[in-house]
């Protein structure tokens, strides 16, 4: 997959082809479904299959108080999109002079000059334009007149309601990161950078990395089953995020002790993809008390990733 930028440096090759515009935050299924049909309808042009995305999301300048909190940073929304196996992903760089295009200027602009698109593939709530003023309606008026083909994807419904970024933002809040992992096309993952903390988890014999810096969403507090990547290794982990009651803590905090795993990490990067949650986070009557739940936290972090290799 090629991954684009800057549209003045877009390849020949890209051009022509099928394209799909939106934000694709967390690349879940519905979103697959999607790049599905956008390969497809590529194929059939013989032309390029194109993802076309936002950095930031617009709504970041637009209503910088009501942005949520992302599902996925750039290069990770970029390694899940190749995954599904698209022939470019074109990253816009979001400014004021993109938020003034009407939608028919964007359409002009962008579709039909800048990527000479042949076909396009949205989801039925798809808006474009200032003041998001280009629906679906005024999208198929737009390719019929420009001759570019349209094909408008149904969302997938998992349950009795839409799959959706929002509701897996919602269900990661909650701490249903196993329900989450399932509408997904991975499970959810974390970044950020490993702190000094106070030292306890290697007093109790279970050392953690305390990870600061992270740009995405957290999952709500409690104790998950997940699995760390550093220095292109896996680790099964154990992840606590959520205040330290027994110590009187209030602040939160999240902190993964990497299974096996010896050495320091201190100042290095950390990605944790969270598999499953394993308990609520309470207060424990002693110290040994609580290194029992966490060696018993341990062996069912054992048994849910057993799968894991380094």
């Amino acid at each position: 997959m090629k991954l684009v930028r800057n549209l003045n440096e877009l390849p020949t090759e890209l051009r022509g082809g099928a394209v799909s515009i939106g934000n694709f935050d967390g690349v879940h299924q519905g979103h697959a479904r999607i790049v599905e049909t956008l390969r497809t309808r590529a194929a059939a042009f013989d032309g390029p299959s194109i993802v076309f995305t936002f950095d930031p999301h617009p709504v970041r300048l637009l209503r910088p108080n009501e942005v949520p909190p992302p599902l996925t940073w750039s290069d990770r929304k970029a390694e899940l999109i190749e995954e599904l196996g698209v022939d470019g992903m074109v990253v816009y760089p979001t400014d004021e002079k993109l938020l003034a295009l009407t939608p028919e200027e964007f359409f002009r602009e962008i579709v039909v000059q800048r990527l000479g698109a042949r076909a396009m593939v949205e989801g039925p709530n798809f808006y474009f334009g200032k003041d998001r003023a280009g629906d679906i309606n005024v999208l198929r008026t737009l390719c019929d007149s420009n001759d570019v083909a349209l094909e408008v994807v149904q969302p997938l419904t998992a349950g009795t309601d839409y799959v959706s970024s929002s509701r897996i933002r919602r269900l990661i809040e909650a701490g249903d990161v196993g329900q989450a992992a399932e509408m997904l096309t991975r499970p959810y993952r974390i970044r950020g950078m490993v702190t000094h903390g106070a030292g306890r988890g290697a007093k109790l014999g279970f050392p953690t990395a305390n990870i600061d810096a992270i740009d995405t969403i957290l999952p709500g507090i409690g104790v998950y089953a997940g699995r760390a990547f550093f220095n292109n290794q896996q680790w099964p982990t154990a992840v606590n995020i959520g205040p330290n009651p027994t110590f009187g803590e209030d602040r939160w905090k999240v902190e993964a002790h990497l299974i096996g795993f010896s050495g320091s990490l201190y100042g290095q990067p950390l990605e944790v993809d969270f598999l499953a949650h394993v308990r609520e986070t309470r207060r424990f009557a002693s110290v040994e008390e609580l290194q029992q739940q966490l060696a018993s936290d341990v062996r069912e972090v054992e048994r849910r990733t057993s799968n894991i290799e380094h």
